[in-house]
């Protein structure tokens, strides 16, 4: 059996299990990776060579830091500004939204979400406002506001590691010029249009809801300190070629910073590392290297190029690439949906010539389009029994989003990455 051949066959299985889900994501993405390699694919220094990606290190760095902000209830008190806000019901959703679409950007979408559910859970039952007002419009913001930098989701840096294969520089704010105005776009849609869809929340579940932890013993300098390293990293990154020190060395710095320090004992440290995602990240990333190297990406971009046409326009390559993501990440993870169309959406812009960066960009935004099913992404679940949704409560809401987002990138990606500059 040939290399390409035995490759397809692991993506297939890739594909059906992350839809299932009956096998852990990231014990997929191992056995694709150990098989590949036993099967001769790829050689074992290949193999593990991903697990430790510079952007893998990025991601577990990212992941101590963002935590020091949940442990010591700096998260729960940036969240407590909303309240300020709370004249209106239209208010403290825009309030809401800001200020979990700018916190995703920087740290864990979900673990910023997963930390202010019990927050709004309180205000709304403190002010009269139905928590099914307010929860979808945060979980959503969450998701949004994951695109405004490289480390808001683990899918973003997928994203970037495919284009810094192929020597093309990239940047902390890559996806900012698409995920700001999405997020402003989020912001105005629930203003405007999706408020209306929003139930009234007659079925939710008070007693499902979890107590907020008590953050009153935590010393106010371990708040600071977490604030200040968080600060300090995102800067580092942002400024990495004038301080010339790479993005993932700032991330392991401000890491190292809060154990020193004692903000983090050094057992919090390393349980705040989800190794799900490192594991399906290193492995995803052997699936793409082994897609790369057989040609199996190429024979798969080249089979949906030519059912487009002879000459395909790269706006309808775009659009395919988005439409087809879009779908799948509604179902299953958004995470892996996006590790396992980045590789093929990037052999299908070098099989057209053009400039990948548009594509990668729009696959990596789609895959966080997950608003339609209450599965489409980890927060999306924990709100379904505290804001009583129904099936067709995501539909209604999500689904007039995704064609706004979807409107709005096919608008102006090709607009601010020119396929061919």
């Amino acid at each position: 059996m040939s290399p390409t051949t035995i490759t397809l066959l692991f993506l297939a299985f890739a594909i059906v299990s992350f839809i299932l889900e009956k096998i852990p994501l990231g014990l997929t993405a191992t056995i694709c990776a150990l098989g590949l390699t036993l099967t001769g694919v790829l050689d074992p220094s290949t193999t593990f060579s991903q697990y430790v990606n510079s952007n893998v290190i990025l991601c577990v760095g990212m992941f101590v830091v963002g935590q020091a902000l949940f442990e010591t209830g700096m998260a729960n008190k940036i969240g407590g500004i909303v309240t300020r806000f709370a004249k209106t019901e239209k208010m403290l959703i825009i309030a809401i939204m800001i200020i979990v679409g700018v916190m995703s950007g920087f740290l864990s979408n979900t673990g910023t979400a997963a930390v202010l559910i019990p927050v709004v859970c309180g205000i709304a039952d403190e002010s009269g406002y139905s928590r099914s007002r307010l929860l979808m419009p945060l979980v959503f913001a969450a998701a949004l506001g994951g695109n405004i930098s490289i480390i808001g989701a683990p899918g973003n840096l997928m994203g970037v590691n495919a284009l810094q294969e192929l020597g093309i520089s990239t940047s902390f704010f890559m996806y900012a010029p698409i995920g700001v105005p999405m997020l402003l776009l989020g912001i105005l849609y629930f203003i405007f249009i999706g408020y209306r869809f929003l139930p009234d929340g007659t079925g939710a579940s008070v007693e499902a809801v979890e107590s907020q932890n008590d953050f009153s013993e935590v010393p106010q300098w371990k708040q600071v300190i977490s604030l200040v390293v968080l600060v300090g990293v995102i800067l580092a990154m942002i400024f990495e070629e004038s301080i010339g020190i790479s993005i993932q060395v700032s991330a392991c710095v401000g890491a190292a910073l809060l154990v020193l320090t004692g903000v983090l004992t050094e057992k919090q440290a390393l349980q705040s590392i989800d190794l799900k995602v490192v594991l399906l990240f290193g492995g995803s990333l052997s699936l793409a290297k082994a897609l790369d190297t057989t040609g199996a990406g190429t024979l798969i971009a080249n089979k949906i190029v030519g059912l487009l046409g002879t000459d395909p326009n790269p706006l309808i390559l775009l659009l395919v690439i988005f439409i087809v993501t879009c779908a799948l990440t509604n179902f299953m993870s958004n995470t892996a949906t996006t590790a396992l169309m980045v590789p093929i959406a990037v052999s299908l812009a070098n099989g057209l010539g053009a400039d990948p960066r548009a594509v990668v960009i729009a696959t990596v935004i789609a895959g966080s389009c997950a608003y339609a099913t209450p599965i489409g992404m980890p927060a999306n679940t924990m709100v379904v029994s505290l804001g009583g949704y129904k099936f067709k409560d995501y539909v209604k809401s999500g689904l007039p989003l995704i064609l706004v987002s979807f409107a709005f990138c096919m608008v102006m990606l090709p607009i601010l990455f020119p396929f061919y500059p």
